[in-house]
């Protein structure tokens, strides 16, 4: 009987002498050698993103808004003391540039540039006032009072204007204003005329001799206020800011 016939490619055509061939580096690996293996932490997805607060931008606002006040209310004192500062009109003494209850602003840095002139109006302390000793609080709330232009405490200052100047002579005939002799024109004065006569009397040096536009109804330089030293001047009223209805800048004319 005859035997089978090995085919071409069986394991006869195999020899020891021949291995299979070893597969490279190349062959096996799947990672390019350019390419990094990314480390656990690098592997690991990213966390979601918090989502905001759609209320955060109020809320934040409402935190911060005590801090925001604070800081206005200083500026605001800083503005009071050293630049502009509020005052409310008491009296009619200045009728009819000036009514009760009106509120105006002064400028405390304008005569520390240029000279006070005739016709300004200007708030001053009063010269013959002897401070009484108010406390530390006292003093603190008459500060914030009168930086906010509410009343304050009646005869500690005054608003006036400008009429005489150191050097010259003033002085009043039935009324009628006259400075080294000559009459002065005064628009501003009220109807209401006055009749009364002041003599000649010389501004001092460092003085200022000042009247109310409403003069039958003023307490001035002509009486018990007597002449008011430069020290005592806080500064130029410029602007008429309340009420709203009369907002108008003050001149001297």
């Amino acid at each position: 009987m005859a035997q089978p016939r090995p085919t071409a490619g069986g394991p006869q055509d195999r020899t020891p002498q021949d291995p299979p061939p070893a597969e490279t580096e190349e062959e096996t690996s799947t990672v390019p050698r350019s390419q990094t293996v990314p480390t656990e932490e690098e592997a690991r997805p990213p966390a979601p993103a918090e989502k905001k607060d759609e209320k955060g931008g109020w809320l934040g606002f409402f935190r911060e808004l005590p801090g925001l006040i604070i800081v206005a209310f200083v500026l605001a004192l800083l503005i009071k003391t050293f630049l502009v500062q509020a005052f409310y009109i008491p009296s009619q003494s200045m009728v009819p540039t000036l009514r009760v209850g009106d509120r105006v602003l002064v400028n405390k840095l304008v005569y520390d540039f240029g000279d006070i002139e005739r016709g300004d109006i200007i708030v001053f302390e009063n010269p013959n006032l002897t401070e009484e000793d108010r406390g530390p609080l006292g003093a603190i709330w008459d500060w914030l009072t009168e930086g906010l232009g509410f009343a304050t405490e009646p005869g500690r200052d005054f608003i006036k204007r400008v009429v005489g100047l150191p050097g010259e002579t003033i002085e009043v005939r039935k009324g009628k204003v006259f400075i080294d002799g000559r009459a002065v024109e005064e628009p501003f004065v009220h109807r209401l005329r006055d009749r009364s006569d002041f003599p000649p009397t010389v501004v001092e040096e460092d003085r200022l001799f000042v009247m109310g536009d409403n003069r039958p109804n003023s307490q001035d330089s002509r009486s018990s206020l007597g002449q008011i030293p430069f020290d005592k001047v806080v500064g130029k009223a410029f602007i008429l800011l309340w009420p709203p209805s009369r907002i108008e800048w003050l001149s001297d004319d």
